[in-house]
């Protein structure tokens, strides 16, 4: 952090259990999104917020403060701004304003983000307002910090962040929305797994997140032959789908037969035969949120090979948190 940067620190009355959480907040209104969920978040469990405003100034309509003084009269301006947004995002939100933290540094979003939220809880942006096509040739900041950091990063959906809805499997929908609660309060928090160590560190966040207002937890095993590996009795042929099936409820068994649920969290488990990217992003027309792991794809690996967590931040209709 460099002389550059401006901080105002609240009280020290959070849940000790928990770090912060670190929101990026710019004015803009994906981050105004992204600031209320997170103070709505921590309203609830008692965390921290640090909500960060990374800035840069090209000079190009005036010089470049050269004096302590000069550089002074800019930070007061910038967290007098920040303080603007964060009065205004919090209003109506049952949050302890004692637990609130704001920091302002002369960096990149992106990079502020990465800084300060190294060792956060979990780093929270909004969704850029892009349509699809406009994502893939342009990036998707989100996904891009979703990739690089360390911790969960959750992108958070705006309210002006429609874009057309993709086909959704009638089984997923059956599944996720019995009782046609698409509407209602308690949206199921939905988490994929394949697994992997990193996906079971998603499910260990997906409980704690289902657990805040106890919502149901789903989970998901969206598979492909590919993801099933080596198949007892198939070794030189090709299984059917009814066997692929089996071994994927298998797999999906060891998972989850041990995990310790809180009292306020019922769990469901379903396998499906679909590619992780478009099951999860179908299963998010009937979310609260969808929790995924990282395949640990960057860059233009991601883009190009293809990247579950990018395609999920990127297609997403509910809020988004990519696990490492």
């Amino acid at each position: 952090m460099t002389n550059d940067g401006i901080h105002i620190n609240g009280g020290t009355t959070a849940n000790e259990g928990l770090k912060d959480i670190v929101v990026g907040v710019d004015g803009s209104s994906e981050s105004f999104a992204a600031l209320r969920w997170a103070l709505n978040e921590a309203g609830k469990t008692g965390q921290h917020v640090n909500a960060v405003f990374g800035w840069t100034h090209s000079w190009d309509t005036s010089s470049e403060p050269d004096d302590d003084e000069s550089w002074k009269k800019v930070r007061h301006e910038i967290a007098h701004t920040l303080r603007g947004w964060v009065d205004k995002a919090a209003n109506g939100i049952d949050f302890n304003p004692e637990n609130l933290k704001l920091t302002s540094v002369k960096a990149s979003g992106s990079t502020a983000l990465l800084q300060i939220g190294a060792d956060s809880q979990q780093i929270v942006v909004g969704r850029r307002n892009l349509n699809r096509v406009a994502r893939w040739f342009l990036g998707s900041s989100s996904a891009s910090l979703a990739e690089e950091a360390k911790v969960p990063v959750t992108v958070v959906r705006g309210d002006e962040d429609k874009d057309s809805p993709i086909s959704v499997q009638d089984s997923i929908a059956r599944t996720l929305d019995p009782e046609g609660f698409a509407g209602h309060d308690l949206r199921p928090v939905v988490v994929g797994i394949d697994g992997s160590k990193t996906s079971k560190r998603a499910l260990d966040f997906a409980i704690h997140a289902a657990s805040i207002d106890g919502r149901p937890l789903h989970v998901l095993f969206c598979w492909q032959m590919k993801d099933l590996g080596a198949i007892e009795g198939y070794e030189t042929t090709v299984p059917s789908i009814a066997v692929g099936q089996q071994r994927a409820e298998e797999i999906l068994a060891s998972v989850t037969e041990h995990v310790q649920l809180p009292s306020n969290v019922t769990m469901t488990t379903s396998a499906f035969h679909i590619a992780a990217g478009k099951g999860l992003v179908s299963a998010s027309r009937y979310a609260n949120r969808v929790i995924v792991g990282s395949r640990g794809l960057s860059g233009l690996d991601a883009h190009f090979l293809g990247s579950v967590s990018r395609q999920v931040v990127d297609e997403a209709e509910c809020t988004v948190t990519v696990v490492h």
